[in-house]
């Protein structure tokens, strides 16, 4: 007896109509295992029946029968495996191009001024000795000179300049690390916290477990205790609901806390891959420089690796492709990412001629507002005559704008941000011919003349309301995203003042914050910084449970 093919088994002609919808003879072919009853299989046609006595199948029949099917069904379920395999792995990028090792774009020698370019000479040299993975590229070798060549374009990129990735393309290259077991360095800009701290990182790192580090807190004021810090970051990380492995604050400058990152790395990585995340000119290339130097006292694989480290500029998207680092002894590589481009960030706005100013270089220093809130003639009597900022605004340059609605006397703005970017103080009524005649003079960035005519003003409107309860710390901190911050806090009592005038403790405060249309605004609880930060901040009071399940941090 001839057997049954496996189009027998499959075809859903050999079922009954009034148990099979029409709409499922119309989908594609595939194995369908049904378990009739038996008044079922009494219904089913003659035509269909496999006989009886002498042309009834043997056993062994019926068991190659099963045999074919099940062997059928393995096969379909090897190639829908095969089809998802290739899917996934389709967007991870190739190992196999070689890139420039200061910048990771893929090297050639076509156009002089893109990303990756390197002399034809120089190239077939590299290339007839298989050395190209020890070229830099010209982009990199101008950046390192102080040349502001920026790149990326697009939904987070940057105006002005020739363009040659958009920030899409960038974020692309990220998306396989979902898909791969790996360990996740992410890395958070301090005088930045909120604009640089990527609140969907998991989008792009999946499951997989992350290190926090804060970076860059060298810069924060004089005599501020990190204890205090450390505890506000946790704080705001779990507000943030991200689940972190550790926090560690760090400065690559100084070196302070990169030890206990590489002890960390060491003790998380397990043969994984380790990748440097964060958004641009958060401090990965620098970050990793750091981490190479620390570990090449005691690794020669580390010390190998420092002579082609990424590059390092003030420019955001230096680095356009991930970067292989051969850093580890017992297996997996490191790798520096692009920096993921947000376009909520004043560097969105600003010109590249402008980018410099906006990344400080020297410790934060606040500057309060108003600055004189105690007249010298009257000092003697005991008497405060109180200059209160109700009804004046106050620029931060020309990139934000601050009008004072309504505020309490003892009310007092400390600014932190770049020392280079000036602010500037007007009655309201003047400010906006204060701002038409002062804008790119005064008031910059913007700078030069084409920059301001392209200047779209500041169109983005927030009013915010706040409420003043305590009178011993301040009321909260307005972060200007990719800019920094300024403190809404009390002056309290006068030192110079023998009998000091009483300070009303709660009210209502009223702010209209206007910033280009782009850029955010976060309200948040006061960072603590500075002498002062340690005495009025409170830590939390926590269970065993949720100090256990709390992340703990390091510096």
């Amino acid at each position: 007896m001839a057997l049954k093919t496996l189009s027998t088994f499959l075809s859903p002609l050999s079922l009954p109509k009034s148990k099979f919808p029409q709409h499922f003879l119309t989908t594609k072919p595939g194995l369908i295992l049904c378990d009739f009853s038996r008044s079922q299989q009494s219904r089913l046609p003659a035509a269909e029946s496999e006989g009886t006595g002498a042309a009834a199948p043997s056993p062994g029949e019926k068991f190659l029968e099963r045999q074919q099917s099940f062997e059928a069904a393995k096969l379909i379920f090897k190639e829908n495996k095969k089809r998802k395999i290739k899917k996934v792995n389709a967007v991870k990028p190739s190992r196999n191009v070689a890139s420039c090792y200061g910048c990771g774009a893929p090297l050639h020698t076509s156009d002089a001024v893109a990303p990756g370019y390197v002399d034809p000479e120089t190239y077939a040299l590299k290339k007839k000795h298989r050395q190209l993975r020890t070229v830099l590229c010209r982009r990199c070798q101008l950046l390192s000179h102080g040349e502001m060549i920026t790149a990326v374009g697009g939904h987070g990129g940057y105006p002005g300049g020739k363009l040659f990735v958009t920030a899409e393309e960038l974020r692309q290259k990220l998306s396989h690390l979902r898909h791969e077991k790996a360990l996740i360095v992410k890395l958070v800009d301090i005088v930045d916290f909120n604009g640089s701290f990527l609140s969907r990182v998991r989008d792009l790192a999946g499951s997989n477990p992350i290190i926090l580090v804060v970076t860059k807190v060298d810069l924060l004021p004089r005599d501020t205790d990190l204890n205090c810090v450390g505890d506000w970051v946790v704080e705001a990380t779990t507000r943030k609901k991200l689940n972190v492995l550790t926090v560690h604050l760090t400065s690559s400058k100084s070196l302070v806390g990169v030890t206990g990152v590489i002890s960390e790395i060491q003790k998380e990585k397990k043969g994984r891959d380790v990748y440097i995340l964060g958004s641009a000119n958060v401090g990965k290339s620098a970050f990793i420089n750091a981490l190479l130097k620390t570990m090449a006292i005691n690794d020669p694989v580390a010390a190998s690796a420092q002579r082609y480290k990424p590059i390092q500029s003030a420019v955001p998207g230096t680095t356009l492709g991930p970067i292989q680092i051969d850093a580890f002894l017992g297996g997996g590589k490191l790798y520096d990412t692009p920096g993921v481009h947000l376009h909520h960030r004043q560097s969105a706005v600003v010109q590249s001629e402008d980018l410099p100013s906006l990344a400080p270089r020297s410790r934060l220093r606040g500057l309060s507002f108003p600055r004189s809130l105690v007249s010298a003639d009257n000092v003697e009597q005991g008497a405060s005559i109180v200059k209160g900022l109700n009804g004046f605004s106050i620029f931060w340059g020309g990139l934000v704008r601050i009008d004072v609605l309504k505020v309490l006397p003892e009310t007092s703005l400390t600014f932190y941000g770049p020392k280079g970017i000036h602010i500037h103080t007007v009655p309201t009524e003047q400010a906006d011919e204060f701002y038409q005649k002062e804008l790119g003079v005064l008031l910059t960035p913007p700078s030069g003349g084409e920059n301001v005519e392209s200047w779209k003003g500041l169109e983005s409107e927030r009013k915010l309301q706040i409420k003043f309860e305590d009178v011993e710390r301040p009321a909260c901190d307005i972060a200007i995203s990719g800019l920094g911050w300024f403190t809404v806090e009390p002056v309290g009592r006068s030192p110079k003042i023998s009998q000091p005038k009483p300070v009303e403790s709660t009210g209502e405060l009223i702010l209209v914050v206007r910033v280009p249309k782009p850029v955010e605004i976060f309200v948040r609880p006061p960072i603590p910084v500075g002498k002062a930060g340690a005495e009025w901040y409170q830590y939390a009071e926590l269970t065993e449970k949720e100090e256990e399940m709390r992340p703990k941090w390091y510096f």
